[in-house]
């Protein structure tokens, strides 16, 4: 067995330097390999380093994104949602710019918009800068500044020669910050971490840098989970021109909290060319994932099927780690989107399009676990109907199994082209999705789309929003944009989603801007209730009972259903069937001659509110309801109140009358259910405010239902 003190004393005893690798046998089929640090330190506070001069680079193009030439066999799509829902998402709380180009000093294209955030700050993170904003106001706090300035004086390519590629991380286990780019003196081989000493971003950091090898290691992507900071790559030989495959990365967790010396562990490139890129899951909320579970990786459905692999990590004995495909749930039929071309995404005023990076998952891949299952969503850009979609897909019980694919759908409501989004999910279960949009005749715009937990499965019936709608088009920049965007949580309430991406303000090349803003859902947090009862009246026909209600308040949630409830005898109700947000319904299972009761209630996000009054019908072949009642007069009566008397109706309907039902109100036409009386043909109503003007119709009953209602009379009461 290996410990940590027996595995530094092995690096020593094999002459082995900081940086260097060594490879172990596994349990696997494949040995893995640990990598030391080959420097690591522990920063001034950041606030207090003077920013390093920046000298000014040409414009450029930064290092793209190589395509990993995946084989995926197109296939009609399935799970196309193709309507737009009602406009029905929340409207942004803060909404302000971040970092513009050129990234301090970057020059460069795309920015790689990536943030989060943490206690009582938002940080976002381009290529190649770095700025703090208090999450309360969203006024700046510290920066821009180079993300270079975050390693001042610790040297090497970290120092000097960043190449971008960042990503920016909060983990809300240990309340710290991490930040990552790649590194390289002339292609990407080091990766770079710094992981804050406390919450506060502007403050000190533990710094590493890791040697992964002589490769080009592009796009990397880093994830929180209790046991270590997870990482996946893609990997190309040292020119850039070949996919070598994916490659995943465990870097230790407990020992860079402590700013002690780190090792990072991987079983090195997996699968081969042929293995389409993965993400590894990053952790959302305060549950931690059960005791032990492996990170999980997903990859990109090129093959057909979500293939989930689990990454056990060992660091004090680095031979136990393993990385192995767990499962591979179906993944519904879709074509690549621009597959040869960058010129992809079409924009207003200009013939250059948008690169759409439509061979790999998106960031993140975000878990979540609810103490009865485990999600992770994520998403991907394909094509359908003729422009790009968002396909979103949420997976459940990805590290105890057996894995589902829960829930999953291809966002396409209209023909505006949709990609580049970011997907995440709020503690009730709630999932956003922020994007880019463009077409031929907008400018890129900043959207955002969602559904509540309780929507009907596979649809963002929440409709979306605009977080910002950009006024120009990127021209020539070869077609970049992203390559990346980034939708996180709020650690603190765990309820509001925090979205940042790119848009430009005016029509040319290389001239971005970032914007920030953030959402969340009223349902989240306690802040809506359940629905009121819905007031409901039934009527009768031949081999049919009528039922109409009118909609209670929603509780601060929006109605998705109402629940009929049915008996034949009074007070046993119970569940007829579930419908839409509508307010009527015919019940055709009925026998003429039998007395049905029914009740109604209403269901929002929160859950189902109380049932109505309860009203009853019979049904009947020749019978109909009363017409209505005659000649109704309202006057001041004797004592107090208003004395009501009325004509029967000239119809009973063929059945005889067995109730009138009173009506009141304080407004004309606004009458509502006062009470019942038998078959009589006046009623004193003494339930009256001395002075107040009344209004009253009356309608008559028998076993079919109600009849219309009087005519309208009115007395001011004594």
């Amino acid at each position: 067995m290996f410990s940590a003190l027996v595995l530094a004393m092995l690096f020593l005893s094999m002459g082995v330097q900081p940086g260097q690798a060594i490879s172990i046998s596994a349990q696997g089929a494949n040995p893995v390999t640990v990598i030391r640090d080959y420097k690591h330190d522990t920063s001034p506070p950041l606030r207090d380093i003077q920013p390093r001069p920046l000298p000014p680079r040409a414009e450029h193009e930064e290092l793209p994104p190589r395509s990993t030439g995946i084989q995926h066999h197109n296939a009609p799509d399935p799970v196309i949602q193709s309507a737009l829902a009602p406009l029905a998402m929340p409207s942004t709380i803060l909404n302000f710019n971040g970092i513009p180009f050129p990234g301090v000093a970057c020059n460069c294209a795309p920015p790689d918009t990536n943030g989060e955030v943490g206690a009582t700050q938002y940080v976002q993170i381009v290529n190649e800068g770095y700025q703090v904003f208090n999450k309360s106001t969203g006024a700046s706090t510290l920066g821009p500044v180079g993300i270079s300035t975050i390693w001042s004086g610790f040297g090497g390519v970290c120092e000097l020669a960043g190449d971008g590629d960042p990503v920016l991380l909060y983990d809300q286990l240990a309340n710290r910050w991490l930040v990552s780019q790649f590194a390289g003196a002339s292609v990407p081989t080091d990766e770079c971490i710094a992981v804050s000493t406390s919450s506060d971003a502007t403050g000190s950091y533990n710094r590493y840098g890791f040697h992964l090898g002589t490769n080009f290691f592009d796009y990397p992507h880093l994830s929180v989970w209790p046991d270590a900071y997870y990482m996946s790559m893609n990997v190309f030989n040292t020119a850039g021109t070949a996919f070598l495959g994916p490659q995943p990365f465990a870097f230790d967790r407990s020992r860079m909290l402590a700013g002690q010396s780190a090792t990072v562990v991987t079983p090195g490139i997996t699968g081969g060319s042929s293995e389409d890129p993965y993400l590894p899951a990053d952790l959302d909320g305060s549950t931690l994932p059960p005791s032990g579970a492996p990170n999980s990786f997903v990859e990109f459905p090129g093959s057909g099927s979500y293939k989930v692999f689990h990454f056990h990590v060992d660091f004090s004995t680095p031979g136990n780690s393993t990385f192995t495909l767990f499962a591979s749930p179906a993944a519904a039929g879709f074509t690549l989107l621009c597959p040869t071309t960058r010129s992809c995404v079409p924009q207003s005023g200009t013939t250059t399009g948008l690169d759409a990076i439509a061979d790999r998952l998106m960031f993140r891949l975000a878990y979540r676990n609810f103490g009865d299952h485990e999600s992770v969503v994520g998403n991907y850009t394909v094509s359908s109907g003729g422009v790009a979609g968002i396909r979103w897909f949420e997976l459940r019980n990805i590290t105890n199994g057996p894995v589902t694919k829960f829930q999953e759908s291809t966002y396409q409501p209209d023909t505006t082209w949709r990609w580049m989004g970011s997907a995440a999910m709020d503690r009730n279960g709630d999932i956003a999705v922020g994007f880019s949009a463009s077409s031929s005749s907008i400018n890129p715009q900043i959207r955002y789309a969602g559904r509540l937990v309780g929507d009907p499965l596979n649809q963002l019936a929440q409709g979306e929003a605009h977080l910002f709608d950009g006024t120009g088009s990127q021209t020539g920049t070869s077609s970049r944009w992203g390559d990346y965007s980034d939708l996180t949580i709020d650690p603190v309430d765990d309820c509001t989603f925090w979205y940042t991406t790119e848009y430009y303000a005016t029509t040319t090349s290389f001239n971005w801007r970032t914007r920030i803003g953030n959402f969340k859902f009223a349902t989240c947090g306690g802040s809506a209730t359940v629905p009121g009862a819905p007031t409901l009246s039934a009527s009768a026909g031949n081999a049919v009972v009528h039922l109409t209600w009118t909609a209670p308040s929603d509780g601060g949630s929006p109605i998705t259903n109402y629940k009929v409830y049915r008996s034949t005898v009074s007070g046993g109700e119970t569940i007829l069937t579930t419908l839409g947000n509508v307010t009527s319904y015919d019940d055709t299972a009925v026998t003429n001659g039998t007395t049905y009761f029914y009740k109604v209630s209403a269901v929002n996000a929160v859950g189902e509110g109380a049932q109505s009054n309860e009203a009853s019908a019979t049904p009947s072949a020749g019978a109909t309801v009363p017409s209505a009642p005659q000649n109704l007069t309202a006057a001041p009566a004797r004592g107090k109140g208003v004395q009501l008397n009325w004509s029967p109706p000239a119809s009973n309907g063929g059945s005889p009358i067995t109730a009138y039902n009173i009506y009141r109100g304080t407004a004309s036409g606004g009458e509502t259910l006062l009470t019942s009386v038998g078959n009589v043909t006046s009623f004193k109503d003494t339930t009256t405010s001395r002075g107040q003007l009344y209004y009253y119709v009356v309608k008559a009953v028998n076993a079919v239902g109600e009849g219309p209602a009087s005519n309208e009379a009115s007395a001011v009461a004594k």
